[in-house]
């Protein structure tokens, strides 16, 4: 039913329109607790075989949201009652900003893909922690992405992030620098590790308690990618988020400026899982991201050392009930293979 709606009738409308539509609803839902309760009973996932932790921290599912969807970190109770594991909100930046430019986010149906240019658009840092200190009425794991604002010039960039961990970071179950988008100018030059090193070392510490990792980009090169999960395993991370969006264009028809997520994303997203898992062992965990549409990838995800499996542009094509539909797959699959837990296929063809 849902790909039938998408198709006559969603991917006729401007696409940020209809994910502010989305937004307004689930905030909407998210005002009736009763119903985010029913919600979460009907479609939360109850499988024990499920259950994984990572960085002391408990997850029904490892399969999550990724950072891009709830911008502002309103409506991530509802997004959890959908069936996500976790829900990563942001990227959240220390002063509200408005993005770039519209129009700013292209579906490409063929592809089964999006780009984006959003620019992290959002309401700051003092915004989304008043809406993180609501009390939640069902059990969720909430993830706060971090970026750097735009009006910031680079020289401020550690003090600006910071600002933002010492806001989010007592407020969330782990926290995230992104220094991978492709849409804010100078960003991606911060996952240089000798520009990295001081970032992550003054927000760990701002940080405290909670978990803190690393979100990079697709574009690095190899030894780039060596290099991040040394300096993150030595800093003492919990973990590195493989991979954000591309600026490549391999495999898809159009030449919009942006970050490309979806299934072009698929094979440099595992290419550098595998990596990763290859450099870092077991000392980091790994959270995989890019192209990731139904239980295959978040099986082959998991077995190449992933911990934890985020999605985001298969919500858009498969709908709101794609989340619980892949945790019943998952965990039927894992009977059949003779598995008791997610924990034991991780890192398995690694």
């Amino acid at each position: 039913m849902y790909r039938l709606v998408f198709t006559q009738v969603l991917s006729r409308l401007d696409a940020e329109a209809v994910h502010h539509l989305t937004i307004r609803l689930l905030r909407l839902l998210g005002m009736f607790p009763p119903l985010v309760r029913l919600l979460h009973r009907l479609l939360a996932p109850r499988a024990e075989s499920l259950r994984v932790q990572a960085f002391g921290v408990h997850f029904a599912s490892p399969f999550g949201l990724a950072a891009g969807f709830d911008k502002d970190a309103g409506c991530a109770e509802p997004l959890s009652a959908l069936g996500f594991g976790h829900v990563e909100v942001g990227t959240i930046t220390a002063h509200a900003q408005p993005g770039n430019p519209r129009p700013r986010l292209f579906r490409l149906p063929e592809s089964r893909a999006i780009i984006n240019r959003m620019g992290f658009n959002n309401a700051g840092a003092a915004a989304a922690a008043k809406r993180l200190r609501r009390v939640r009425h069902i059990p969720a794991v909430v993830g706060v992405n971090i970026g750097k604002t735009k009006v910031v010039p680079e020289s401020g960039a550690v003090r600006d992030y910071v600002d933002s961990a010492r806001r989010l970071a007592p407020l969330a179950d782990y926290l995230v620098v992104n220094v991978s988008s492709p849409n804010t100018p100078g960003l991606r030059d911060l996952q240089a590790v000798d520009r990295l090193r001081p970032l992550l070392s003054a927000v760990k510490e701002a940080a405290g308690r909670t978990p803190l990792l690393v979100k990079i980009a697709p574009d690095l090169a190899d030894e780039d990618v060596d290099a991040v999960a040394e300096l993150a395993a030595e800093l003492g991370l919990a973990g590195v988020i493989a991979t954000n969006t591309t600026i490549s264009r391999e495999g898809v028809a159009s030449t919009e400026a942006g970050g490309l997520s979806g299934q072009p994303l698929k094979a440099r997203s595992l290419e550098v899982l595998r990596r990763l898992r290859q450099k870092a062992g077991d000392r980091l965990t790994l959270v995989s991201v890019g192209g990731v549409e139904d239980v295959d990838d978040v099986w082959e995800r998991l077995l190449a050392g992933a911990t934890l499996v985020q999605g985001y542009t298969g919500l858009i094509y498969e709908g709101p009930l794609w989340p619980s539909r892949i945790n019943r797959q998952l965990a039927r699959r894992l009977r059949r293979h003779g598995y008791g837990s997610v924990r034991e296929i991780v890192g398995r063809t690694a």
